[in-house]
């Protein structure tokens, strides 16, 4: 249980941190595609006896990456693309390594109770090295993402910003696969932020709020998850939802009590 909380505590801040950018940026279909990638990586992994987070973070960033070299005109039709060449992928490795049930289970649905100290230790890693890229290109990334045209005649390499993003969402999708599944991965990265976003406009704090209800969200979960016996991926979507539905309720009678 102690590193199921501390894995989820990590997965939360950075959905929670790069979420908000998905939502502002209108990428919600990336982040659905790219966890898909990591499901076929992990799957890839367990084939070749490597460690499945490694497969995990390297197929969702090649994922990205294709998705950032050939979808500048075309978007949504490479991210589909890419979403059913990697789960053909999953599905090939996974008939090849012969893996039992509970494990593809755990892939599609996570399961935070099988993460080990020293996968926590990596997310540690991970977590730290996307703060750290995240913190550096915030300002640009935030200017491009609301007025790209602008950006762009200002002299932002918005190109190369949008490959940084969708590495981003990559490396939080590896991060998140263990936890709560590739199905379920894009619930957190849009639930929470989605919420944060109608909830507060100013940059700075629907970041830090995305971040708290991202924590709010996997905590509740893993309790709920260890208390019911059934998946994590089931409450995370559900608590996800909630807060979203929540959100814009509050927004709503904010705006009727406002009116004159």
């Amino acid at each position: 249980m102690a590193n199921a909380w501390l894995a989820g505590t990590l997965v939360a801040i950075v959905s929670g941190a790069v979420g908000l950018f998905v939502v502002v940026r209108n990428s919600t279909f990336a982040a659905h595609a790219i966890p898909n990638g990591a499901f076929a990586g992990a799957a890839g992994a367990t084939l070749v006896g490597a460690s499945p987070l490694l497969g995990l973070v390297v197929f969702s960033v090649a994922s990205a990456l294709g998705i950032a070299a050939f979808g500048r005109r075309r978007n949504d039709v490479v991210t589909a693309l890419a979403l059913v060449t990697m789960l053909a992928a999953g599905a090939a490795f996974l008939a090849a390594s012969g893996a039992y049930e509970p494990a593809i289970d755990a892939l599609l649905f996570g399961e935070v109770l099988g993460v080990s100290r020293g996968e926590v230790l990596a997310l540690a890693l991970l977590v730290v090295g996307a703060g750290v890229v995240l913190a550096l290109v915030f300002r640009s990334l935030l200017y491009a993402s609301v007025t790209e045209e602008v950006a762009a005649a200002r002299g932002v390499a918005v190109r190369a910003l949008d490959t940084v993003f969708l590495v981003l969402v990559a490396v939080t999708a590896g991060l998140a696969v263990p936890v709560v599944g590739a199905l379920l991965t894009f619930a957190l990265t849009v639930g929470p932020p989605a919420a944060a976003r109608t909830l507060v406009a100013r940059p700075g704090r629907a970041l830090a709020l995305a971040t708290a209800l991202s924590l709010a969200c996997v905590w509740a979960a893993i309790a709920s998850a260890y208390l019911s016996g059934w998946p994590i991926g089931f409450f995370v979507g559900a608590y996800a939802a909630a807060e979203y539905v929540s959100a814009r309720a509050a927004s709503s009678w904010r705006e009727r009590r406002a009116r004159p």
